[in-house]
């Protein structure tokens, strides 16, 4: 039952944070006034692809604290929530591509550190941020293109 319990406080603090986050930082007249490439996807995708990455991210994050909450591995997966919920602050809420660009950059960096470090210890752990990866690698290009077109 305990493991149950800290699997769902991960979930509904990530996912519930991202949220807070999101609807503080709302895209606004500025982002919607960018040049943006082609491939820059729907205002709609986002909500529902971070909603599933956070359930992922916080199932991680639970499976790390019950196995060494005390980790570099933990210390790792804390760090990158950081930069993670950064982010929208520094891309929307500065209205900055440069910043959001200096943020998502470590980001990407320290989600591929979480997975290597989890790699052999907690293999489940390290596959669920396999998906996070490829989003954060996607927005990396995406942030860096609008950083370049404007």
């Amino acid at each position: 039952m305990k493991k149950i319990l800290i699997h769902l406080l991960f979930i509904a603090l990530v996912t519930g944070l991202g949220a807070l986050i999101g609807v503080a930082n709302v895209p606004g007249e500025w982002y919607q006034s960018l040049a943006k490439p082609p491939f820059n996807p729907p205002n709609w995708i986002f909500g529902p692809v971070w909603t599933a990455l956070y359930v992922l991210i916080g199932i991680a994050g639970a499976r790390t604290w019950l196995a060494a909450p005390a980790s570099a591995c933990m210390q790792m997966w804390f760090g990158q929530m950081a930069l993670n919920f950064l982010w929208t602050p520094a891309f929307f809420g500065a209205e900055s591509t440069a910043l959001g660009l200096a943020v998502i950059l470590p980001l990407l960096l320290s989600i591929i550190a979480f997975i290597r470090m989890s790699w052999n210890p907690d293999r489940l752990s390290a596959i669920l941020f396999l998906p996070y990866l490829a989003w954060v690698g996607f927005a990396s290009l995406l942030n860096l293109s609008l950083f370049l077109l404007n």
